[in-house]
């Protein structure tokens, strides 16, 4: 069979699943509506699947003619608290919830491949392991898959993300870093209340909380050599309860991102140090709690070139296109820390058809047609790997 007129055969199939995902999205963790439609899918198909990691974790294989290598393709399933505005036919039935990150274009783009890759099991030896991977967006997914033996076996690892800023249907691959480490953190500020009238009496937290922020800003311009790149946003701030009232508490959250995994091992104590100096300057204490979600993705670069080469022998060599990584964060990190991976950007972009929102916008939107070749590319990638390795 031909890749390419498989991949026309079940265009129809991508948008209609797509669809369904997308007016259907759920917290992570909690996609049982997402894992029960992906199941009846492959057993529509007749792909043998099992539970894995979360209760939403679902993982599938299809094996080829003959045993030979193994490679996991993953698609992410998890949605955002995020009220959809997109004005679409089949925006979002949950409110408060948004596929505005494109995963419901992954899960549809994955099991697309399914289709196809069980229609060609007999033309290829070895394995495809499935990962449809709860959880991406809070970084748990994939760390529970990994611990429930999602990658036992397997040699490389391939993963796609739709994103905004490419044109619809070219493919970018970075060589190395694709996507920053991602932590959190929050910061609780004690200082003393009182009267608004009197604040010789008072330790103000919301004056210690405001100079923290700025403070912090100088990880990145005074404590990061400029040769490397770090993020230090603080997304919260809340502090005090009534107008004439000087606060005697407040509290910050916020994120760090970096390229560097030197670097994303000192942000906590530097965090840490400002903001207690900080507030003990002004009279008050400042305790962090400081939570590491997700290392750097770091594209295997020998891997990264083959993946190159697939898009291009499926898509032609104009849609394969310039690459530069992005500070957002990505679980699917956890697999390449454990073999040779490559993550993928395939772009969604069409102004005509209203897709030029950024990821996590209220009216975050796609050009549907390019998604079918995120389903071939899946594929591609996959018969090369089987047939070839790592041959770049």
């Amino acid at each position: 069979m031909n890749i390419q007129e498989l991949v026309e055969k079940y265009g129809d199939y991508q948008i209609e699943m797509r669809r369904w995902f997308h007016r259907h999205p759920e917290p992570s963790c909690e996609e049982k509506a997402t894992a029960a439609k992906i199941r009846e899918e492959l057993d529509r198909m007749g792909v043998k699947w099992r539970q894995c990691g979360l209760e939403t974790g679902t993982m599938a294989v299809i094996d080829g003619r003959a045993p030979g290598r193994t490679i996991m393709l993953r698609g992410d399933i998890d949605g955002l608290s995020v009220t959809e505005k997109t004005g679409l036919e089949f925006a979002s039935e949950n409110p408060g919830m948004m596929h505005a990150c494109g995963h419901d274009c992954h899960i549809s783009m994955l099991l697309t491949a399914a289709k196809i890759l069980n229609d060609m099991k007999g033309e290829f030896t070895g394995r495809v392991v499935l990962a449809f991977q709860p959880a991406e967006e809070n970084g748990k997914g994939a760390k529970a898959m990994i611990a429930d033996g999602v990658l036992d076996g397997v040699d490389a690892c391939f993963g796609q993300h739709v994103w905004w800023d490419y044109p619809a249907g070219t493919v970018a691959v970075c060589e190395g870093a694709a996507f920053a480490s991602c932590d959190m953190f929050e910061i609780d500020v004690t200082g003393k209340s009182g009267h608004g009238a009197e604040p010789q009496a008072s330790h103000d937290a919301t004056v210690m909380a405001s100079a923290i922020v700025q403070n912090l800003q100088t990880i990145v311009s005074r404590e990061t050599t400029p040769i490397d790149t770090a993020v230090v946003t603080v997304g919260t701030l809340e502090s005090g309860t009534r107008w004439n009232v000087i606060s005697g508490y407040a509290k910050m959250t916020g994120t760090t991102r970096s390229y560097s995994p030197e670097v994303q091992k000192k942000l906590p104590g530097q965090i840490e140090r400002i903001a207690k100096m900080t507030a003990e300057a002004l009279g008050g204490t400042a305790e962090l709690h400081y939570e590491c979600i997700v290392p750097v993705t770091y594209n295997d670069v020998t891997f990264a070139k083959c993946v190159k080469k697939s898009a291009a022998k499926l898509l032609g060599a104009d849609a394969v296109v310039a690459a530069h990584p992005t500070m957002g964060g990505e679980d699917f990190a956890r697999y390449q820390e454990k073999v040779p991976g490559v993550i993928a950007f395939m772009g969604i972009q069409n102004e005509a058809c209203g897709a030029c929102w950024p990821q996590h916008h209220d009216r975050f939107t796609v050009d549907e047609s390019a998604l079918i070749r995120g389903a071939g590319l899946y594929v591609q990638t996959a018969l090369d790997f089987l047939a070839e390795g790592m041959q770049a």
